[in-house]
């Protein structure tokens, strides 16, 4: 996986964090909604790249 599509997921759950915060402070429960949605789709595609990464490593470790 890519270096910068880890850096691209971790910006994502980021701003999600930062949406969901600032719908906290102004008593928007929709946009505290769409923050913990945002976060949630980064998070999968974390999980995705990790399971790239560990795919890679056993492909690696099988081919020496």
């Amino acid at each position: 996986m890519g270096l910068g599509d880890k850096i691209k997921h971790g910006a994502e759950e980021a701003s999600g964090k930062a949406k969901e915060a600032t719908g906290k402070a102004t008593d928007d429960d929709s946009m505290q909604a769409e923050g913990r949605a945002d976060q949630s789709k980064a998070n999968m595609k974390q999980a995705g790249d990790k399971v790239k990464d560990a795919a890679s490593d056993a492909k690696d470790a099988f081919n020496k």
